[in-house]
């Protein structure tokens, strides 16, 4: 599904990311860990368009992905949430929601000035999708409430809802847990692992939380410095020696 191959980028001549490659299979977990600084978030932002790379390659279905501009890969089926959560705080939760469903609206400025009867039944088709994702995360209720005065956890599971509307077949999670308690990270757990057993969504998280990288992820690919230093399944991670060493140092370093 997903091809990384070779990237590198640097920033003011440090190197955020060197010779990165993974691959991520269809209907997959992948996790991408690694200490404050590794080159986590860049790797997303390199997928989507917002940064890019010195050099190589990144595929979706074998499509070349780094000659599209962010909302082209948005098209092709690539969705988002943001490691600082990024709802639009004046907007109603079903507001947000809908914009997700932007890329999908075929409606013309002249026909949706108009109010033609395609206009407005594409609209309705939308609000029910829409009301369809708030109810999958426990948001109905709160669908005519700003976002911005949203718990984080809800915000959390507002974006998650609002990347969901574009129809991706790659969804990026940056750090979803980031901020919740343990409770909600639970539920977190148990929505991302829905989301790839029923709707077969391909999904790559960066996080933190060692408990939901070890409890949902097929394969772990961890960074350091910008370059991949270990890949496997979660207990292989683990106990890797390289993977200790980066997250807690060495004998030699205490």
């Amino acid at each position: 599904m997903l091809g990384v191959e070779d990237l590198s980028i640097s920033f003011g001549g440090l190197a955020a990311l060197s010779g990165l490659s993974f691959a991520v299979r269809d209907r997959e977990i992948f996790a991408l860990i690694g200490p404050n600084g590794a080159g986590k978030s860049t790797v997303f932002n390199v997928i989507t368009g917002l940064y890019r790379p010195s050099h190589g390659r990144v595929t979706l279905g074998g499509d070349d992905l780094l000659a599209l501009a962010p909302h082209q890969i948005a098209r092709r089926g690539v969705a988002r949430t943001f490691q600082n959560t990024e709802v639009f705080r004046q907007l109603t939760a079903l507001d947000n929601v809908l914009i997700g469903r932007h890329g999908h609206l075929r409606t013309g400025v002249i026909t949706g000035a108009l109010w033609l009867p395609r206009v407005r039944q594409e609209e309705a088709r939308a609000r029910e999708s829409a009301y369809a994702l708030l109810t999958r995360f426990g948001l109905a209720a709160v669908a005519a409430v700003e976002a911005g005065g949203l718990p984080l956890g809800a915000q959390k599971r507002l974006e998650i809802a609002r990347a969901l509307a574009s129809e991706p077949r790659l969804l990026l999670l940056d750090e979803p847990a980031g901020g919740l308690n343990p409770t909600e990270t639970q539920t977190l757990m148990a929505v991302i692992r829905r989301l790839r057993d029923e709707s077969g969504l391909t999904i790559v998280v960066v996080e933190h939380d060692m408990e939901l990288v070890m409890g949902i992820s097929d394969r772990v690919a961890v960074l350091d410095h910008g370059r991949k230093i270990a890949e496997g399944r979660p207990h292989e991670i683990a106990t890797d020696a390289a993977v200790v060493e980066a997250y807690l140092g060495s004998e030699e370093d205490a």
